[in-house]
């Protein structure tokens, strides 16, 4: 590659990579001797790119966090990604991120050639992305934790409505169903456990770096999808009867909803074991507006009795009728 600048941003491209080359692969890459890497190294540090040098066998050349933000150099299959994955992030469950996706999306297309503008709008006509409904996580307190992560760093934070106060090894974030998890160590129960990220509050990074224990499973994700119920809440078990099809009720209450069986043209059935809150399962079935039956669940009836004293005590007393 005997074009300097065309080089000079080939040897950018790589070193936004999150890892360390060393300067014999980044010669057989880009098709120079070390001598004429070394060179370029320094070129790309006098332009104000922050590139590190590590000396030893497992040394080499990264890029670090600098002062500026360098252009942001991808190719086409990963342009197309991005913006794929943009479109996908208008619908998602973290809270606020819509419109900034959608504000990074148009910034992104303005600068795609034709022919990649062409590939992501085709799929986008044919990828259909869901409306989010239920919780929805605070995009900084996922940013904090994916850092935690990371860094490999102790993290203490509030859950489930900061009735407790966790403090844990994380090891990885999943997401599952459109929904987020977090899976980590908790130092106080000396346990592995897996926390729903909407139900995390206030994560704060200790500074203590852990090393590694062996994983529960071969993968952050694949623990995860093996535990459904253990999200460091109770689970419940609903079984309720909808005078609904179960076409009018499919993707209005939850991600995950359970089992929903019709019975005939107009009913249907419920049944499930649920790891959210039953006061929002009550609003959602509420919010139906159709008539239904609670059969088996003593967390749900108690909720549903609350919102009805709620209701009760809010409207004017009745007038006795008159006397004729």
């Amino acid at each position: 590659m005997n074009d300097t600048p065309a080089r000079l941003l080939r040897l950018l491209s790589l070193l936004q990579t999150p890892r360390e080359f060393s300067g014999s692969e980044l010669a057989e890459r880009l098709g120079v001797t070390d001598r004429t890497v070394r060179r370029d190294v320094d070129r790309l540090r006098e332009l104000g790119y922050p590139v590190e040098a590590t000396m030893g066998a497992t040394g080499g050349y990264r890029l670090v966090a600098g002062t500026a933000m360098p252009p942001l150099l991808v190719d086409d299959d990963e342009a197309v990604a991005i913006a794929v994955g943009l479109r996908a992030a208008a619908g998602s469950a973290v809270a606020g991120i819509e419109e900034a996706s959608v504000r990074a999306l148009a910034k992104l297309e303005q600068v795609l050639p034709a022919k990649l503008r062409r590939r992501v709008r085709v799929l986008g006509a044919a990828t259909a992305t869901p409306a989010h409904e239920g919780p929805t996580v605070d995009p900084e307190v996922l940013s904090t934790l994916a850092a935690a992560v990371t860094n490999r760093e102790r993290t203490r934070f509030g859950y489930a409505g900061g009735s407790s106060r966790r403090h844990v090894e994380p090891v990885g974030l999943v997401p599952i169903r459109r929904r987020w998890y977090l899976l980590g160590h908790d130092l106080d129960r000396a346990d592995w456990r897996v926390f729903r990220v909407d139900r995390i509050e206030r994560p704060q990074p200790t500074g203590a770096r852990f090393t590694p224990r062996p994983l529960p499973a071969a993968s952050p994700a694949d623990y995860v999808a093996g535990r459904r119920t253990d999200w460091g809440a109770p689970s419940y078990r609903v079984q309720v009867t909808i005078s609904a099809p179960v076409a009018r009720v499919t993707g209005r209450l939850g991600d995950d909803p359970g089992d929903l069986t019709p019975l005939d043209e107009d009913t249907c059935r419920l049944t499930a074991t649920r790891d959210d809150s039953p006061e929002w399962l009550a609003h959602r079935l509420l919010a139906l507006g159709v008539p239904f039956r609670v059969h088996a669940s003593p967390e749900l009836t108690e909720q549903l009795r609350t919102i009805a004293s709620r209701i009760e005590s809010s409207l004017p007393p009745v007038e006795p009728a008159p006397l004729s």
